[in-house]
C-alpha cells in the first residue's frame, strides 16, 4: 500500500509528536517552516521532517494537511492554505487535498474555516480536535496517543491514499457528519481540565498569600481525595502553555454561548482567559517554554510567582 505524505503546520510540541508517530509508521512528513525560527527548522530536521519553501509546495506535495497551531492562528492558517490552492502553480490532482483542522477552536470558527474551502473541488475539509497529550514512544516500544475525533461530510477513513491506515495509527475517529461536532467535543473536554487548572491557580495563590497553603493541601487530601494531585499537575504543566490557552478559553466561551445557549454575562471562560493572560504576561511563568523549564515546576513556585506578579500589578495601579 502506498502511504500518503502529510503536511503538518506547525512543528510545535503536539505537531512534532504527531509527526514522529507518523514517521515511525513509514509516512513522509513535510512542513513549511520558512516563517519560523531557526530553532524550529532545526527541530524539524532532527526529527526527519522535510522542509518545503512555500505553502504551494506543501499543498502540491502533501495528501493531507494537518493544521496544529495556537487557536489564535487557526483561521489565518486555513486562509494561507486556501490562498495557496488558488495560485496558478497549484497543480491539478487525481485525489483531493484534505485539510484537517485539529485546533482548539469553537464550532463557529470551524464552520468559518469550512467556508473557505466550499468552492474548491480540489480541497476537502475535515473538522477535528486533539484530546490528550502529544504522542510519545513508551519504553515497551508502543505509543501513547491522544484521541483525535473528526467530523464533517468527508471521512478520513474513506480517503485516498491510505486514509483508513492513517486514521488508525493516529487514533482518529469520525464521530458524525456535522462540521463543528469534533471541535465542540474538544471544547467541552478542555473546559473541564483547563478550567480546573485556572481554579487551582487562584486557589493556591490565595492560600499562599494567606499563609494556609499547607493546610489547603491537608484538607484536599482528607476531604477531596485526588483533587490535590490533579490541581498540582495542572499548575505545574500550564506555565509554558498559558499564552496559547488565552485564545482557547475565549473559543470555549464562544462555544458555550453559541452552542450551549448561555448568555455572555454568564461566561466563566472569558474571565478564565484573563487568568491565563495574566500568567503569560504578568508573571515570570510566562517566560517558560516546553523545551526549557526552570520555574513553576512545583505548585509552591507557581503560587509564589503568581503572588509576586499580583503584588507588582497592585503597586503599579496604586
Amino acid at each position: 500500500m502506498a502511504l500518503a505524505t502529510l503536511g503538518i503546520i506547525s512543528i510545535g510540541d503536539m505537531g512534532l509528536g504527531i509527526a514522529r508517530l507518523a514517521i515511525a509508521n513509514n509516512y513522509k512528513v513535510i512542513t513549511n517552516a520558512s516563517d519560523r525560527s531557526q530553532a524550529t527548522q532545526d527541530r524539524a530536521k532532527r526529527n526527519f521532517v522535510q522542509l518545503v519553501d512555500t505553502d504551494v509546495d506543501l499543498c502540491n506535495k502533501a495528501d493531507y494537511v494537518l493544521s496544529i497551531v495556537p487557536p489564535r492562528n487557526a483561521i489565518a492558517t486555513a486562509q494561507r492554505i486556501a490562498k495557496a490552492a488558488m495560485k496558478p502553480d497549484f497543480k491539478a490532482r487525481s485525489n483531493p487535498l484534505y485539510f484537517l483542522d485539529l485546533n482548539a477552536i469553537s464550532p463557529k470558527s470551524s464552520r468559518e474555516i469550512d467556508s473557505l474551502f466550499t468552492q474548491s473541488s480540489q480541497i476537502r475539509f475535515i473538522d477535528g480536535g486533539i484530546i490528550g497529550g502529544p504522542p510519545n514512544l513508551k519504553d515497551d516500544g508502543t505509543w501513547s496517543k491522544p484521541s483525535i475525533p473528526l467530523s464533517g461530510p468527508h471521512s478520513l477513513s474513506s480517503a485516498q491514499p491510505s486514509g483508513e491506515h492513517l486514521a488508525q495509527i493516529l487514533n482518529m475517529r469520525h464521530i458524525n457528519n456535522t462540521i463543528g461536532s469534533a471541535t465542540g467535543l474538544k471544547m467541552c473536554f478542555a473546559s473541564l481540565s483547563k478550567g480546573f487548572a485556572a481554579l487551582a491557580i487562584q486557589s493556591f495563590t490565595t492560600a499562599q498569600n494567606l499563609g494556609v497553603l499547607d493546610e489547603l493541601r491537608t484538607h484536599l487530601d482528607e476531604y477531596a481525595p485526588g483533587n490535590r494531585a490533579r490541581a498540582e499537575k495542572g499548575l505545574t504543566g500550564m506555565p509554558p502553555k498559558a499564552y496559547r490557552w488565552v485564545a482557547e478559553m475565549e473559543e470555549i466561551a464562544a462555544t458555550f454561548e453559541a452552542d450551549g445557549g448561555f448568555n455572555a454575562d454568564e461566561s466563566i471562560f472569558r474571565s478564565i482567559a484573563r487568568v491565563y493572560d495574566f500568567v503569560a504576561n504578568g508573571t515570570e511563568l510566562g517566560k517558560e517554554t516546553m523545551e526549557n523549564r526552570s520555574r513553576g515546576t512545583t505548585a509552591d513556585d507557581v503560587a509564589r510567582l503568581m503572588a509576586e506578579g499580583a503584588e507588582r500589578r497592585k503597586v503599579k495601579t496604586d
